[in-house]
């Protein structure tokens, strides 16, 4: 992973996933320079003369979607800002999570400040004290068709700006208005054009896609050591993770995974155990690792490049470039997020979908030396046959939740938005499915550690022999029946906690081992 920025300049600087999640956590610190709130005051400043000069704009003297026609006196171009906050504030279901709400006001900063908005400074001011102070407004899951920017999300996120809605601040959830007499915070008064920049925008889209990125940069981290463990546990073969294979068919996500797996296993006594044993090739599950594995990598890589250019531009309607030209486009529409974030989707069931069989694989029996289930004593004990079940019921769910929501429209505002893009839902979509494989993953670290232990007294390479202790520290060796739900809750903390991650860096970094791969530095950062 980067390093991420002290101090990040908004409207600047350049914002990555990570930068961002940085943020959200108060590990980097915002600057709106100088620079930026002149371009802001600049932007404002057209649009007030817009106003001024009486000549139709759309959103900024004319009504929304279907009335885009109808024109709005100066005198009530206010009033229609606070109006269109509070008439698309329709979000329905559980509010999504508190880290995602404070990552939109953080993108949504970031768009704003490059000064094509027509926003006042006042207004990006008020923005930046709810994500220093952690006020963090409430915002429903449900409700964005995804173009037309995230409206109704986007309308909750801001309705507290005009003291209304709800936040989350000091580990409660209020009223605006009793945000205001705990600050001394008054309502601001939104001008022209105002509450259509805040609503227009792809960042509720765009706050799960970097959440996506990051948990699934990390479930692929694990699967890759985890599916290591799982060769040296079932005594699989390292030829198929060779480079001499994989220079023959060089996809990016192959060749980092395969020598990644590779150093891994360097040093195992367990390899050099069955270096001559008769037997030609494993099963898919442990001999695709970088053919299936490297997939998903290339799709997170995909959604990485493009979320990147998103969280970089400016997302509402209509953009203002300078005195004499406005533009009303469609820059608002998430389908370039929302195709991506339905193949990431698909590239996390898959990850889950392999560690699935591997696990089943390790209970069969059929390699030497490790008993039907994982247990000698059966019959009495089922051993760690119902664990499978978990994870057949969990990659089950995901292939469910594949579907692409991208591939579906339905036509909203009377026609005006007659193809949309449903990324929003791609987006919570995909973030569930990854949920599903972390613990599926915790599932197969528990296996692999199991079967691992039937290969002792030997040694496998340094590396997965340290992530072995560190699992064993927790979940202790089972060598009869017992509730193993306790034991998977343990391992899913260790998956979200990325406790083998931290193992395998601390080791490459106490014993100087190079776990560099001609495409490390694309595929570990996010």
């Amino acid at each position: 992973m980067i390093s991420v920025p002290k101090t990040f300049k908004f409207g600047e600087d350049w914002l990555t996933s990570s930068t961002a999640v940085a943020l959200a956590n108060g590990k980097t610190s915002i600057e709106l320079s100088e620079s930026s709130r002149k371009k802001v005051r600049a932007s404002c400043q057209v649009v007030h003369n817009i106003v001024e000069q009486g000549h139709p704009v759309y959103g900024i003297n004319t009504g929304f979607g279907p009335l885009c026609t109808t024109k709005i006196s100066k005198e009530e171009t206010q009033i229609l800002q606070s109006n269109i906050l509070q008439s698309h504030s329709v979000g329905v279901g559980k509010p999504i999570a508190k880290e995602i709400a404070k990552l939109m006001l953080i993108l949504k900063l970031h768009s704003l400040a490059k000064g094509f908005s027509g926003i006042s400074e006042a207004t990006l001011d008020r923005i930046i004290w709810h994500i220093e102070n952690n006020a963090i407004p409430v915002v429903p899951s449900q409700g964005s068709v995804g173009a037309s920017g995230d409206l109704a999300p986007l309308s909750h996120l801001f309705l507290p700006l005009i003291g209304l809605g709800k936040v989350e601040f000091q580990g409660e959830i209020i009223n605006a208005a009793e945000l205001f007499k705990k600050t001394g915070l008054t309502p601001l008064e939104l001008g022209p054009k105002e509450g259509l920049a805040l609503i227009n925008g792809t960042q509720f889209i765009a706050a799960h896609a970097v959440k996506v990125v990051e948990k699934l940069h990390y479930c692929l981290s694990q699967a890759d050591i985890i599916g290591a463990m799982m060769i040296e546990g079932l005594q699989g073969s390292i030829k198929p993770f060779y480079n001499e294979l994989h220079a023959l068919r060089p996809f990016k996500g192959n060749i980092h995974v395969a020598k990644r797996i590779k150093r891994l296993l360097k040093g195992s006594q367990i390899m050099e155990d069955h270096a001559d044993c008769e037997r030609v090739q494993d099963p898919y599950s442990l001999r695709c690792m970088p053919q299936v594995h490297g997939a998903s990598r290339n799709a997170w890589l995909h959604l990485k490049e493009l979320l990147e250019v998103e969280l970089n531009s400016v997302t509402d309607n209509p953009i203002i470039i300078d005195e004499d030209l406005t533009i009303s486009g469609g820059s608002f529409h998430g389908q370039p997020l929302a195709m991506a974030l339905d193949y990431a989707c698909l590239a996390a069931s898959e990850v889950g979908n392999i560690s699935d069989r591997r696990i089943y694989l390790a209970l069969e029996g059929n390699s030497p030396g490790v008993p039907k289930l994982l247990m000698e004593d059966t019959g009495i004990n089922s051993g760690y046959m119902i664990l499978q079940y978990t994870t057949a019921a969990l990659a089950s769910e995901n292939k469910g939740l594949c579907f692409p929501s991208s591939a579906d429209s339905i036509p909203t505002s009377l026609g005006q938005e007659d193809h949309v893009s449903m990324g929003s839902i791609g987006g919570r979509k995909a973030l569930q499915v990854i949920e599903n494989v972390e613990k599926i993953l915790a599932i197969e670290l528990l296996t692999a550690s199991q079967a691992f232990e039937f290969r002792k007294p030997m040694k496998s390479g340094l590396l997965l022999d340290e992530v072995h202790k560190v699992v064993r520290t927790k979940v202790a060796f089972a060598d009869k029946d017992r509730v193993f739900a306790n034991d998977i809750e343990i391992g899913i903390e260790m998956i979200r906690n990325r406790t083998i991650i931290n193992v395998i860096n601390k080791t490459k970094k106490e014993k100087k081992i190079s776990f560099k791969t001609p495409y490390s530095n694309e595929f570990e950062v996010f």
